[in-house]
């Protein structure tokens, strides 16, 4: 070959060295990998999308309630009537079985202003002067969610816009709580600005002394404090001046954790109606866990039973001593007059 080829070829193959050196000391920038839409990540996205929507499925639970407990402090050999209010049926809960042990003869009716189911009884209080009951209840209760509300029918809507001794609708409640809240014809929406309304003025407080628990509209407006009588009792009477049907409703609440246990006492919660609807309302737990205040707006956990509806009650048969503000303990009379001494014992025992 001759020197000047040779010499050509050396300076080439130098020069394309060199290039190679030149990049490899350079950082090399990475390019993104494009996602590669798998026949699996496309599954996987559709399932996800679907699952968000449907609908919420509700929570079930199944357990036994045990509304026992003892009157007391009564005359020995006293003649007491009792009244005891009935776990039926309901929208969301089912009753499987019940057993009734109570001393002597019972009936079981319903009162007329709103259908609840009710136990009678006469005992005479023994040595003691105690008469002791129990009725255990086999259910299951599912939890009630914002879409799937029972059924309002017209006869309904019509009783639950009108005022009771405690619960009235002209006290002009609304201004108060209201205040200059402009309220949405859109009646759901109208139901959560009284729902907030209501939360905002109210606090769960139970002072000793005070005339909480009576369920009083005009007192829990003007004190601002309360159980949930109050608290739904307020908001019941605003609704209803507001020409929205509201209905109350009474039983008891369970632990959450599952197993068994005491329960210490009642507890209750309101609903009003939305285009044919029940919609459930729990402001005073929300109010006592404010991360839960939209949830229940709408919903209730499965944790509760229910035994009756509505105010201002005559039983069946009749009492003697006037109206029943509410009836979720044992309402009891000797001689025509209201006995309220009594031990609780309810309990709960899921059922797996």
């Amino acid at each position: 070959m001759p020197r000047h080829t040779r010499l050509f070829l050396l300076l080439v193959i130098t020069s394309l060295l060199g290039c190679q050196t030149d990049s490899a000391d350079q950082p090399v920038p990475e390019v993104p990998a494009s996602p590669v839409s798998t026949p699996e990540t496309i599954s996987q996205t559709e399932a996800e999308r679907a699952e968000q929507a449907e609908p919420k499925t509700a929570a079930v639970r199944q357990f036994r309630f045990i509304y026992a407990g003892t009157l007391s402090e009564l005359e020995p050999g006293a003649e007491v009537s009792v009244w005891l209010p009935v776990a039926t049926d309901t929208h969301e809960q089912q009753v499987l079985d019940r057993e009734i042990e109570v001393p002597g003869e019972y009936v079981i009716g319903k009162e007329a202003g709103y259908g609840n189911t009710i136990l009678h009884f006469t005992a005479t209080a023994n040595e003691q002067g105690e008469v002791p009951f129990q009725v255990v209840y086999h259910l299951t209760r599912e939890e009630a969610l914002l879409d799937s509300g029972a059924d309002v029918s017209e006869e309904e809507a019509s009783k639950f816009k009108i005022g009771t001794t405690f619960v009235p609708t002209d006290q002009q409640l609304s201004e108060q709580i209201l205040k200059d809240t402009v309220l949405s014809e859109d009646p759901e929406t109208a139901g959560r600005q009284i729902y907030d309304a209501v939360n905002l003025h109210m606090k769960y407080d139970k002072p000793e002394g005070e005339d909480w628990g009576r369920g009083d509209s005009v007192w829990a407006c003007g004190n601002g404090f309360g159980n949930c009588t109050d608290f739904h009792s307020l908001f019941i009477s605003v609704c209803r001046e507001q020409k929205l049907p509201a209905k109350f409703e009474i039983g008891f609440a369970l632990p959450t954790e599952r197993g068994s246990g005491t329960v210490g006492g009642y507890h209750c919660w309101a609903k009003f109606a939305v285009d044919g609807k029940w919609v459930p309302v729990d402001i005073s737990e929300a109010d006592k866990d404010p991360t839960l205040t939209d949830y229940y707006y709408g919903n209730l956990t499965e944790n509760r039973v229910t035994f009756t509806t509505g105010r201002d009650l005559t039983l069946n048969p009749a009492q003697q001593a006037g109206l029943v503000n509410f009836l979720i303990y044992p309402y009891a009379e000797v001689d025509g007059k209201i006995h309220t001494t009594f031990r609780k014992d309810f309990r709960f025992e899921d059922v797996q």
